[in-house]
Order: structure tokens, then sequence, then C-alpha cells
């Protein structure tokens, strides 16, 4: 106790009076370990994520895309028409990853045509990560506008589907959605910003109808990480993406 008066004394000589002698003394609880005075008893030490442990993804659509991992949005393309333009982002992998895309082509909503309703436009999607993962077949795909109905450019009609208010959700039921398809590079021929990046190992996917079907849903889960890399450690996250939740 004399211990802590004389602290009191000091303190209040030198005009620091906010700080009370009880929060000052160094205080023993259960087990003898001290508490007060500004310290805090040991835990564990939290490991934090650093840059390093980043990937990088690449991402290429016709014409346009955004992507959610795990339920928080990630990704969008910036360009929503041409230039064709790959968006290349850092993200921090957590698995399993459960990576949901919405592609669109640039189909008139009215006529499902492209450049003023002038042609039939085509599709496309490809992706790849740092830790191995890229789009295949193994991926799920679902079509929610298509048109023009069988191709008809002269009275062009289109077919819309309600899409779910929850397509990104880590716990969205896809079992019931077909495997997407792969397509040759010849067949959506990308522009020169595709063959400046890194998309060695993936496929171009999409559904069975690379023309008609103009806004397509992907997804796909990553149980770990395809390249062999141990899984990472449960990194501490915070909430501040929480508004991106919900959005379409």
């Amino acid at each position: 106790m004399k211990r802590c008066l004389n602290l009191f004394l000091v303190l209040a000589v030198t005009g620091a009076i906010a700080v009370s002698a009880g929060s000052a003394c160094a205080q023993k609880g259960p087990g003898g370990k001290k508490r007060g005075g500004g310290q805090r008893d040991a835990g564990p030490r939290i490991q934090k994520p650093r840059i390093s442990d980043t990937v990088k993804a690449n991402i290429y659509a016709d014409n346009w895309f955004k992507m959610y991992i795990n339920g928080n949005l990630v990704a969008v393309d910036s360009i929503s028409f041409i230039p064709h333009n790959v968006v290349s982002v850092d993200i921090l992998p957590e698995y399993p990853m459960t990576i949901a895309v919405m592609a669109k082509d640039n189909g008139d909503p009215k006529t499902g045509m492209e450049y003023n309703n002038t042609n039939i436009g085509d599709g496309g999607f490809i992706l790849k990560f740092g830790d191995g993962t890229v789009t295949s077949a193994a991926w799920k795909a679902k079509s929610f506008f298509h048109g023009p109905v069988d191709r008809d450019e002269g009275n062009p009609k289109v077919n819309f589907f309600p899409i779910p208010e929850n397509w990104f959700a880590v716990d969205f039921d896809d079992s019931g959605w077909a495997h997407a398809v792969e397509h040759t590079e010849e067949a959506v021929s990308p522009k020169e910003p595709y063959y400046n990046n890194d998309f060695v190992g993936a496929q171009w996917i999409w559904t069975k109808d690379l023309a008609l079907d103009n806004t397509v849903i992907f997804r796909h889960r990553v149980e770990k990480p395809p390249s062999g890399a141990a899984l990472p450690p449960d990194w501490p996250r915070g909430h501040i993406d929480a508004p991106n939740e919900g959005e379409q």
C-alpha cells in the first residue's frame, strides 16, 4: 500500500491528478497474476496477414463481370463494354473458398443483340488465381438472359429469368445447375490485354450457348490450394465489407 500512496503523491504534485491511485496500483488477480496499471494478461498471439500472403487474381470477361469470394464482393470490371480489359487484383484466400461470378455479354435488353442491334455477340469468361485456381468445366454455370431467341434477328425476342437474391452466398444451393462448358480461344476471340497476362492452364467457360446466353452466373468451390501449398491460418476478420452483401 505504501508503494501506491507514494505513486499517487508523485502524480498529484506533477499535476496528473486524473490518474487515480487505484488505477496506478499493480493489483493481483486470481492465481497471483498482476493486472491493472495498463497491463493486460498475455493471451494467444494473433497472426495477422501480410501483403505477401495474398495471391494475384487475373480475370477477363467478354464483356463485363463482378466477382464474390465467400459472399464478399472483391472485384468489379471497371469498363462495362469496350475496350476489353483484364482485371488484376490481390486477394487474401481463405479455404474452403466459394467463388461466385456474374458475367454479362453486352446484349441489348430488348433484342439480345449488340452494337446498336447490328449483330449477335458472344460471351466468354476466364480466370486464374495465384494459388492455382482456374476456370474449367468443373465450375457451375446458369444463364438468366437469353436472346435473340432462335437467332431471329428480324424479329428478336428475349427471355429473362429471375436472378436469386443470394446467388453469391456460400450456402446457396447450385446443385441443380449444369456444369460450365469450355470453349476454344478461337471461338471467344479475346483481345490484346488477355495475351499480356498469365492465364496458362485456365479454360474459357460459358454455358453451351456462347452467342445467345447474355447473363451467366458461375459458381465454384475450392477446398484447398490447387497448387498444393499449405492452408493459410485463419486470419482475423472484420466486417467492413458487410454493406456489399445482398447487392446484385
